[in-house]
C-alpha cells in the first residue's frame, strides 16, 4: 500500500525583519529535510505522514500555530492552501489562493511535488496589532516504500509557486 507523505515547512517574519540580511537568512534556510514523523493516520485510504517544521524562532516570531487542516464534502483534503483529492487512481494536488479557482499543480503518485507560498495576517500580542509573514513550503509525494532521507536523496519532479 502507498503512504501519502505530507511535509510542511513554515518560515515566519515580522514587518521589521524584511532588510537585505534577513531576506538573506531566510533564503539560506532548508525547504527539505528527513522524514522524522511516521504515518500516524490514513487519508484517502491510504497511510499518511505530516512531518512539520517551523523556522520562525529563527527570526525570532512564534511558530506555533497548528496547521489548517480539512476534509471537504466530496472526500477530498486541506492542508493549508493546497488540496489533495482522489480522481480515478490518480492523487492530485491543487493549490487554492482563495480568490479564484484553484490551480491544479500536478499527480502525486510517484511523483514528488515541491510547492511553496507566501501570505501575511494580522496578529494580536501585548494589546498591538501587526502583521505576521510567513513562507509555506510543502513537501509531498503518494509512494510504495520510503525512507527518512526521502526528500533528501531526490530532486523534486515538479515545482510550483503560488502566491
Amino acid at each position: 500500500m502507498s503512504t501519502l507523505i505530507f511535509q510542511i515547512h513554515i518560515k515566519q517574519w515580522e514587518k521589521s525583519q524584511r532588510s537585505g540580511e534577513d531576506v538573506a537568512a531566510r533564503a539560506a534556510l532548508p525547504d527539505r529535510f528527513a522524514i522524522k514523523a511516521a504515518p500516524a493516520f490514513f487519508v484517502l485510504n491510504r497511510p499518511c505522514v505530516i512531518d512539520q517544521y517551523s523556522d520562525g524562532n529563527a527570526v525570532g516570531t512564534d511558530t506555533s500555530r497548528p496547521l489548517k487542516t480539512a476534509l471537504t464534502k466530496d472526500g477530498a483534503i486541506t492542508l493549508e492552501r493546497f488540496r489533495v483529492s482522489q480522481k480515478e487512481n490518480r492523487l492530485m494536488l491543487a493549490y487554492d489562493a482563495g480568490d479564484a479557482a484553484p490551480i491544479d499543480v500536478g499527480c502525486l503518485n510517484d511523483a514528488w511535488i515541491q510547492a511553496h507560498f507566501n501570505w501575511r495576517y494580522a496578529v494580536e500580542r501585548d494589546g498591538q496589532m501587526y502583521w505576521l509573514y510567513e513562507e509555506v513550503s510543502l513537501n509531498a509525494v503518494c509512494v510504495q516504500t520510503y525512507d527518512s532521507d526521502y526528500f533528501l536523496t531526490r530532486e523534486p519532479t515538479l515545482m510550483f509557486s503560488g502566491g
